[in-house]
C-alpha cells in the first residue's frame, strides 16, 4: 500500500473527512522512510485529486463529497450554510485551543448546539452557562461574545470574535465596552479582512482599546491549533 493510499484509507475510516491533526493520528507511519511523516501527509493530501479542502486545515475524500457535505449541512453555491459551517468551525478550534490550555471555555447559549464536525459546540465546552464574574450589564455584553477563555479565578482571559461575513465594528464595540479586563482581544477573521480591521482600529472610539485588541487570520489559527495538538500529542508519548 502506497503512502496515498494508506492516507485515503484512514480517511476513510474517520467518515470520509480529517484534519491534519486527526491524520496525524491515524495513519500509520511506522514503514515511511522519512523524518517528517506530517510533511508527507499534507503534502498528498493538497497534490492529489482524490482530496478536496472544505476549510484550512480541514480534507475530505472526492469520493464521499456529498455525505461529507451533508454531515456538517454543508450546500454547494449556497453561502449561507457554508458561513454558518465556517463561523463553528473557528469557534471549535478557538475552544479547543482553549481546553488544550487548561482554560476554562464558553460560548454563547445560541451557539451551543452549532456543530464543530460532528460535535455540538457544548459537548466541547468546560462552562455550560457564563461564569459570574462582573456586574450584570457587563455579563450580559459578555454572554455574546463568541468564545471566551476563563482563567482558574473565573476571571476572563481571552475574548473572541469570528467575523466571516458580519460587521467587525459590532465586535469592537463589544470589546470597547469590555476593556477593563485584564484580558486580550482577538478578531479572527480572513486575511482578506486585514486591512478593513486596520482601517477601522485607527478610528478615535477605539483608540483606548487599540493596544489590547489583535488581528488573527483563518489560517495562523489553523497552524497554532495543529502546533499545539502535535505538542500536546508528544506529551502523552
Amino acid at each position: 500500500m502506497t503512502q496515498k493510499d494508506q492516507v485515503i484509507e484512514a480517511m476513510r475510516e474517520n467518515g470520509g473527512y480529517a484534519t491534519f491533526q486527526q491524520l496525524n493520528k491515524l495513519v500509520d507511519v511506522s514503514t515511511w522512510k522519512t523524518k517528517t511523516p506530517a510533511a508527507n501527509i499534507r503534502r498528498i493530501v493538497q497534490d492529489y485529486n482524490e482530496f478536496f479542502k472544505i476549510k484550512p486545515g480541514l480534507w475530505a475524500l472526492m469520493e464521499s463529497k456529498d455525505s461529507v457535505l451533508k454531515k456538517f449541512d454543508i450546500q454547494q453555491n449556497n453561502k449561507e450554510s457554508e458561513d454558518f459551517f465556517t463561523h463553528s468551525y473557528y469557534q471549535g478550534l478557538i475552544v479547543e485551543l482553549g481546553n488544550m490550555r487548561n482554560f476554562k471555555t464558553y460560548v454563547p447559549n445560541q451557539d451551543k448546539n452549532r456543530k464543530f464536525l460532528e460535535k455540538r459546540l457544548s459537548d466541547i465546552t468546560t462552562e455550560a452557562k457564563l461564569p459570574d464574574f462582573t456586574y450584570e450589564n457587563i455579563a450580559s455584553r459578555a454572554k455574546t461574545v463568541d468564545v471566551i477563555w476563563f482563567n482558574e479565578r473565573n476571571m476572563p482571559n481571552r475574548f473572541y470574535e469570528v467575523e466571516h461575513s458580519t460587521d467587525i465594528r459590532n465586535s469592537l464595540d463589544k470589546f470597547y465596552e469590555l476593556q477593563d479586563f485584564r484580558a486580550d482581544f482577538y478578531i479572527i477573521a480572513d486575511e482578506s479582512r486585514h486591512r478593513q480591521f486596520d482601517s477601522i482600529m485607527e478610528r478615535s472610539i477605539y483608540r483606548e482599546i487599540m493596544s489590547y485588541v489583535k488581528f488573527f487570520n483563518y489560517d495562523n489559527l489553523v497552524r497554532q491549533y495543529e502546533k499545539e495538538c502535535a505538542l500536546a500529542t508528544m506529551e502523552r508519548l
